[in-house]
């Protein structure tokens, strides 16, 4: 009986909510809109369309369902159409997107909305490159917060390597939104990752997940593969212009006319440090020139670079440290204590560099290479860690499921991140192993250096 009440009452606060908010909207306006509105949840555009079309034109402000059916509507119509009718449909959509804004503005992100414009103008043809890279510009600068996907990031930044081939804007251009864009795109990917790994933690932990948690797990792999593409698809449109053949020229040439100014000398030597240009003369004269200005965290850090470079560990180490303590840019901290983690895992101290591993991705969660590192210090040390055969070749599952986070956190990476995975599950113990020892769904702890633990995959 409390149910039924329960119920009830909701159903009637719902209605009053919709009366409160719909107060100023006629009675014939909401007849047509509900008429619009069941015809297009089932998507009978057929029947839904002309009711749209006296909604749009004499009930603006009926409801944002509106605006979100109506788009679905124009989508379906824009999959079939062809030639001129498309280029119509497309800039019906568009301008539907703009009435949105105007009717729902609290409703409407309006980066995401921009962005969503732009992506259109880009997939069906409407205007030159330069409009609809401006396009993308002004949704960025509006809020580029809400904009989240990863076509709408990656189409900008090919954009922009178009317009530099043609001449439209300057290579430093491409190389700063290069920088913008991975940033973007590592970001929107480490916080579906975050996301991702809580439901997975739930899995591993033996708790099954509820059917809107397997939906939106699902949801995320989905979209965490899309960003691996255009990830990857990045790095693919900056292609030869972002090599070390490139690089160095463009900054000698500008190097005598900028070695005073500090900002150009971050950003130059900045660049060539990410592009492991640091052979080079230039390299060296940068760092130099930056000590001179401005002894700083990042001046110790290339300092670092170079000592590394002539043999001098001590000298190297000495440095990153400098710079960790010295640098206020989690980033910058992020990438020095890659470096310490790297030279550690060389000289095959394992425990010591996934902690400074651990430490580079706590300042940045992005940084997925870190994650590829540990996977092959787990994976180089399974004869090692395990109590009889099994447990050994378990450690393989440990390092797989640690190599596809890199994929995850890092875009550009998944290609790589997931290619590793597979070899390493390629070494995991088989399905008969598994069936044998009657494993499935078992927690393997796994000792020495790792002490962790990995959950056997169900046959």
């Amino acid at each position: 009986m409390m149910t039924k009440i329960t119920t009830l009452f909701t159903a009637l606060m719902l209605f009053a909510g919709i009366a409160g908010v719909n107060a100023q909207i006629s009675e014939e306006c909401m007849t047509t809109g509900s008429v619009f509105n069941e015809a297009a949840k089932v998507k009978n555009w057929e029947t839904a369309r002309p009711h749209f079309e006296k909604l749009r034109k004499d009930c603006p402000t009926w409801s944002l369902a509106l605006y979100q059916r109506g788009a679905q509507m124009l989508k379906a119509d824009l999959k079939k159409a062809t030639g001129a009718q498309k280029t119509a449909v497309a800039q019906d959509l568009i301008l539907l997107m703009k009435q949105r804004e105007q009717y729902f503005p609290a409703k409407t992100p309006k980066g995401k909305n921009a962005a969503d414009q732009a992506q259109i103008m880009f997939d069906n043809k409407i205007g030159t490159k330069k409009a609809q890279f401006d396009a993308f510009k002004n949704a960025f600068n509006t809020d580029a917060n809400s904009i989240t996907s990863a076509k709408s990031i990656y189409t900008r930044f090919k954009l922009a390597v178009d317009l530099y081939k043609s001449g439209e804007i300057q290579l430093q251009e491409v190389y700063d939104l290069y920088d913008t864009t991975q940033l973007k795109l590592n970001k929107e990917a480490s916080n579906l990752d975050g996301k991702l790994q809580k439901l997975t933690e739930k899995e591993n932990a033996g708790q099954p997940l509820s059917a809107k948690e397997a939906k939106r797990a699902k949801g995320y792999r989905t979209n965490l593969k899309a960003f691996g593409i255009f990830g990857s698809s990045t790095d693919g449109a900056l292609g030869e212009l972002g090599n070390c053949d490139n690089l160095i020229p463009l900054y000698q040439k500008e190097f005598d006319s900028n070695k005073n100014d500090i900002n150009w000398i971050k950003k130059a030597a900045g660049r060539l440090a990410g592009k492991d240009c640091t052979d080079s003369s230039l390299f060296q004269n940068l760092v130099g020139e930056l000590h001179r200005l401005e002894p700083s965290a990042k001046s110790a850090k290339y300092l670092g670079i170079l000592a590394g470079k002539k043999g001098d560990v001590a000298g190297e180490a000495r440095y990153y440290q400098e710079s960790i303590d010295l640098e206020t840019d989690p980033l910058e901290r992020a990438d020095a204590y890659y470096r310490l983690a790297t030279k550690a895992k060389k000289e095959g101290s394992y425990g010591k560099a996934r902690g400074l591993y651990n430490k580079a991705l706590a300042e940045n969660p992005s940084m997925g290479k870190c994650y590829l590192s540990i996977a092959a210090m787990y994976a180089a040390s399974a004869n090692n860690c395990g109590a009889n055969v099994f447990d050994k070749r378990a450690v393989y599952w440990l390092a797989a499921n640690t190599a596809e986070r890199a994929g995850r956190v890092s875009p550009s990476l998944a290609k790589t991140a997931n290619g590793t995975a597979a070899s390493y599950r390629a070494k995991a113990p088989d399905k008969a192993m598994i069936f044998e020892g009657n494993k499935q769904g078992a927690t393997v702890k796994i000792g020495c250096w790792i002490g962790s633990s990995v959950r056997v995959p169900k046959l």
